[in-house]
């Protein structure tokens, strides 16, 4: 077989396929939330801790000086990534649970077996019955 076809068929399998539309959609959905914590969540959040921008919260360790940059630990960007993430696995969760309720359960039984082995199962169990 040839690497076109190989390639091919490595594409259209449904695991790929769902797997790059998963990252498509996830991707535009972390755009979403991220909009949502900075330009929602935060603001509200800002104004009961007094006015208080996280975003731009930072410890300095060394102020710029001439052609030296600032050093800082700017741990204002990690919660709000925090708080991104907490929403992201919440927003998960629900879409999740919701799926559950509307998906039809999976039994673990087995699958019921065909007609004609159920008959022939019968009359073994008869022809065993007969001879005791």
């Amino acid at each position: 077989m040839s690497f076109a076809k190989d390639f091919k068929a490595f594409i259209m399998r449904g695991n790929v396929v769902d797997l790059a539309v998963a990252v498509v959609i996830g991707g535009a959905f972390g755009k979403v939330v991220s909009s949502l914590v900075s330009d929602i969540i935060m603001p509200p959040l800002g104004v009961i801790t007094g006015g208080i921008d996280f975003s731009k919260m930072k410890v300095i360790i060394q102020s710029a000086s001439g052609t030296t940059k600032e050093v800082a630990i700017t741990y204002g960007a990690f919660v709000n990534a925090v708080i991104t993430f907490l929403i992201i696995a919440l927003a998960i969760f629900i879409v999740i649970k919701a799926l559950e309720h509307v998906m039809p359960k999976k039994t673990d039984a087995p699958p019921a077996p065909p007609a004609d082995v159920v008959l022939l199962t019968e009359i073994r169990d008869l022809l065993k019955q007969q001879q005791h």
